[in-house]
C-alpha cells in the first residue's frame, strides 16, 4: 500500500507538471499573437512535443497503477488522471495552432479591425486554471462552476467569427489575416472545451457521477 501511494503521488505530480506546461503554452501562444512575436510563436510550436511526452509518461504510469488500485476511489483517480492528461495534450495542440497563426500574422500588416481575442483567451485560461485547481483541491463545486462558462466562450467565438466574415466580405485583401484569426479563435474555443472536459472528470472523481452528457443547465443547478 505504501509503495502504491508513492506511485500515485508521482502520477499526480507528473500530471500537475504537465498542467503547468499546458497553461504556459497557451499563455505564450496568446502573447505571441497579441505582440506579433514571431520568435515566441515558433518556440511555442516547437515545444508542443514536451506535452506529447508527458501524456505518454502519465499513461504508462497509470496503466501500471490500474492493476494495483485497492479502492474504487483510487481506480477513479487513475482513470481520471489519464483523461485529464489527454485533454492537456490537446490543449497543447491548440496552443501550437494559435502559435502557428501568430507566426503567419506577424509577417503581415496588422489588421485594423479590433476583435476581442484577448478576452476570449483570458476566459479560456481562467476556465482551465479553475478546472485544474478543482482537481488539486478535489472540489466538485469549483469544477461544476467551470462548465456553464463554456457558453460564454462559444458566444464570443461566434461574435468574432461574424465580425471577421464581414471584414472579409468588405475587403478581399484581409482574407488571409481574417482566416488566421478565425482559426486562432476556434482553437481558444476548443481550449475552453477541454477545460470543461477536465471539470467534468473532476466531478466524476469527487462524486462518482458521470455528468458528461447532461445539459449545462442541469449541471449548473446541481452546483
Amino acid at each position: 500500500m505504501e509503495h502504491f501511494d508513492m506511485e500515485l503521488d508521482t502520477l499526480k505530480q507528473k500530471l500537475l507538471t504537465m498542467a503547468s506546461h499546458a497553461e504556459s503554452a497557451v499563455n505564450r501562444a496568446v502573447e505571441a499573437l497579441g505582440m506579433r512575436n514571431h520568435d515566441l510563436a515558433i518556440q511555442v510550436k516547437e515545444e508542443d512535443a514536451v506535452l506529447d511526452r508527458f501524456e505518454i509518461e502519465v499513461d504508462d504510469l497509470a496503466i501500471q497503477l490500474l492493476a494495483k488500485a485497492p479502492l474504487a476511489s483510487d481506480l477513479r483517480l487513475v482513470t481520471v488522471a489519464m483523461k485529464i492528461s489527454q485533454n492537456l495534450e490537446r490543449v497543447g495542440d491548440e496552443a501550437a495552432k494559435v502559435a502557428k497563426r501568430a507566426r503567419d500574422l506577424s509577417q503581415e500588416p496588422p489588421l485594423k479591425l479590433a476583435v476581442d481575442l484577448p478576452k476570449m483567451a483570458a476566459l479560456a485560461l481562467e476556465m482551465l486554471k479553475a478546472a485544474l485547481d478543482s482537481f488539486v483541491q478535489r472540489d466538485a463545486a469549483v469544477a461544476r462552476a467551470v462548465i456553464p462558462r463554456d457558453q460564454e466562450v462559444d458566444a464570443l467565438n461566434k461574435q468574432i467569427h461574424r465580425a471577421l466574415a464581414r471584414q472579409m466580405a468588405e475587403d478581399a485583401g484581409t482574407i488571409s489575416r481574417c482566416l488566421n484569426l478565425m482559426i486562432a479563435a476556434k482553437s481558444l474555443e476548443r481550449i475552453a472545451d477541454h477545460a470543461t472536459n477536465i471539470a467534468e472528470e473532476v466531478v466524476y472523481l469527487c462524486e462518482a457521477e458521470d455528468i458528461r452528457h447532461m445539459g449545462k443547465g442541469e449541471t449548473k443547478a446541481k452546483g
